[in-house]
């Protein structure tokens, strides 16, 4: 596994995997000429089926274009994260602890964007916030803010707001941080010391820099994370990697009072900072599953989306949600999260069952320049993408990048979200479908498989089974399908994949795969 904590060992064999890998192959068809037959019968008209239709070729870059911006020359801008400034610049923090201000950051020619250094000195900056007047920075070792008092575009007065936990020197102790949520709070998911244990303070937790300037812990069990974010609801997630209690990379609700999956910090539930969460959870068993051991320990939250090893990526990074009024295309509401080593974004949708979060992850977007890791909306709905691969590989082949992903204002043909049912699922689609090929059952492949909750490193895809489609149902706008399935497996990722299924414009599904987490099953 790969991330920014230097996940794995980047093999020419994964390279090749990745490199080989294409997210929205078509096929082409040559238009037949019509006859009188058909002109009799009325090709289009009422009965008449759109699988018929040849479909058109259709590629990514039709509906989203990745943007380069020039970066300064000579300058090595490994981008850690982004923040919107109120008067329309957006700030750009490095692994190599600086900050740029980016102006024009918006033009339509990337070229036209100027880079202007703010701030220097750092301890890698993972993490940007902007309140009243401060630009707030989530470093290794602490939280701090920083401003321009004299007016001339650089930052002259540094204050640390909070340095609640503690750094050691390994390479792995990164600490990674959010913007401000709607209570005021910052949320900061703290790496552990290597991958197995925790040498320092609070190293494998989640917590919050409070309006007040405090830190408090939260959550334990984090791994390795790669990104922190939100929902439109303002619940925080974040991103976590393959590795010991981890068979595979996965987002993860950093729920107050919640374990999420790896027991290396639990001594720290002895701290008195965290003595108000009570005493420890109960460690888990190794060599079990996620679900055996959460029916053991209430504490313990299910990873609400696990992205599957090597066919989503290796190592998921930045989390950002859609909150534009349609500006970034149909997908309103909707999580973004970025792969290092694929250098791509996936699109998440999730629910709530039984109190917790699940869903589905689809493939979206290739073709960044370096490897994914800080991903941010901007004011006109497209989104920035940051990469960086030092230390490690990524199918990216620069090593950094400064990007903007922006709509093209047409609508992909996609399955729009995937939400569990008592005895299936229910399908939306970004466009009413053709009624014939997506109420085909045999149209549907469904197979599952999950992974080995355990103390070794990651974990091979485990307990496979082949689920049956028994119907698929196409609704009266046919904008959904109901799929009863026969197979459904509690803690299994369920891989659909449905390539037959037209639009009823004869359009084919741009990434015809979902992969959905199933922890609960719904009650009828």
């Amino acid at each position: 596994m790969r991330s920014l904590n230097g996940w794995g060992a980047w093999t020419r064999g994964a390279l090749a995997a990745f490199l080989g890998m294409t997210l929205a192959s078509v096929a082409t068809f040559a238009q037949p000429p019509s006859d009188k037959a058909s002109d009799k019968k009325g090709a289009g008209s009422k009965g008449e089926s759109s699988a018929k239709m040849e479909p058109k070729v259709e590629k990514e870059s039709d509906f989203y274009q990745i943007l380069p911006y020039i970066t300064p020359a000579g300058q090595v801008l490994e981008a850690g994260a982004f923040e919107l400034l109120p008067d329309g610049r957006v700030a750009v923090s490095t692994r190599r602890g600086e900050i740029w201000m980016i102006e024009n950051a918006y033009d339509p020619e990337p070229k036209n964007a100027k880079f202007t250094r703010f701030a220097h000195g750092l301890h890698e900056v993972l993490g940007l916030g902007w309140k009243d007047g401060w630009l707030y920075v989530t470093q290794r070792p602490d939280v701090s803010r920083i401003k321009d008092t004299d007016g001339d575009g650089k930052a002259d007065l540094f204050e640390v707001v909070d340095a609640g936990w503690d750094i050691n020197g390994d390479y792995h102790e990164y600490a990674l941080g959010s913007r401000f949520d709607k209570k005021g709070n910052i949320w900061v998911a703290l790496c552990l010391t290597g991958s197995f244990g925790s040498d320092s303070k609070f190293r494998g937790w989640g917590g919050k820099i409070t309006p007040e300037g405090k830190f408090v812990p939260t959550t334990s069990g984090v791994r390795s994370p790669g990104g922190v974010g939100f929902n439109t609801e303002g619940d925080v997630f974040y991103t976590d990697n393959q590795g010991p209690w981890n068979g595979t990379c996965g987002l993860k609700h950093m729920k107050e009072g919640g374990f999420v999956g790896h027991p290396g910090g639990f001594k720290w539930y002895d701290d008195p900072e965290a003595k108000y969460l009570g005493k420890k959870p109960v460690e888990p068993k190794t060599n079990s599953r996620m679900m055996a051991e959460y029916a053991k320990i209430p504490e313990l939250v299910p990873t609400a989306v696990m992205f599957p090893y090597g066919k989503m990526g290796q190592s998921a990074s930045g989390i950002e949600v859609d909150s534009s009024e349609g500006t970034f295309g149909p997908f309103k509401g909707q999580l973004f999260v970025g792969d290092q080593t694929a250098s791509t974004l996936m699109r998440v949708c999730l629910e709530k069952v039984n109190g917790y979060y699940q869903g589905a992850c689809f493939p979206f977007k290739e073709g960044f320049g370096s490897g994914v890791v800080p991903v941010r909306q901007g004011k006109d709905g497209s989104m920035f993408v940051g990469g960086t691969n030092r230390g490690w590989g990524s199918k990216g082949p620069k090593p950094f990048s400064v990007e903007r992903l922006a709509w093209t204002g047409k609508v992909p043909f996609e399955i729009h979200e995937m939400r569990a049912k008592h005895d299936g699922f229910e399908l939306t689609f970004t466009e009413p479908v053709d009624a014939e090929t997506a109420g085909k059952a045999e149209n549907y492949s469904l197979k599952t498989f999950t992974y080995i909750y355990r103390a070794d490193y990651g974990s091979p895809e485990v307990d496979a089974t082949t689920a049956k489609v028994k119907s698929a149902t196409v609704s009266a706008d046919g904008k959904s399908v109901r799929l009863v399935v026969d197979g459904l497996q509690v803690g299994h990722l369920h891989d659909l994949t449905c390539p037959g299924v037209l639009s009823k414009g004869g359009r084919k599904i741009l990434h015809p795969q979902a992969y959905y987490t199933l922890n609960f099953i719904p009650k009828p």
